[in-house]
């Protein structure tokens, strides 16, 4: 019975995960789609559109790596929030005083060196064999 429960409970989470992430996809192609138009209808392509667009595309590249892998890159996150601070800098750079400049590129900076770290990371201390791709579905499956 308990092994039913756990089952169905995690076939619940599965369903959940998939109807989030078809949400998160749906809605990062409506505001593309509306900042294609407002593009259009302004008649004219800003770094900063082009910068918001990047970060929408690299929001569903990461949709897709985590549906093709069931694991998500931590970097992805990381890769968006530089774009976004970036983004930022481009639209607001009139509007702040240098102090803000410094804090968002100290900002950039901390969080291009963590993906940097990350990466590293990954290459000199890798996972021993079998520890990164356990079976998702069967947590109680043994490798021989």
């Amino acid at each position: 019975m308990v092994g039913k429960t756990h089952k169905a409970s995690r076939h619940l989470l599965k369903l959940i995960e998939y109807g989030g992430l078809t949400i998160i996809t749906i809605a990062t192609l409506i505001a593309g789609a509306q900042e294609i138009l407002h593009m259009a209808a302004m008649g004219r392509v800003t770094l900063a559109d082009l910068l918001l667009l990047f970060i929408y595309l690299e929001v569903i590249a990461m949709v897709a790596v985590y549906l093709d892998s069931g694991k998500l890159p931590v970097r992805m996150p990381l890769y968006i929030a530089i774009v976004a601070l970036a983004r930022y800098l481009a639209l607001d750079i009139k509007n702040i005083d240098s102090w803000e400049v410094i804090a968002v590129a100290t900002a950039i900076l901390v969080l291009a060196a963590s993906a940097l770290l990350i990466r590293y990371g990954k290459h000199q201390f890798p996972f021993p064999k079998g520890d990164h791709d356990q079976n998702w579905e069967n947590p109680d499956h043994k490798q021989e």
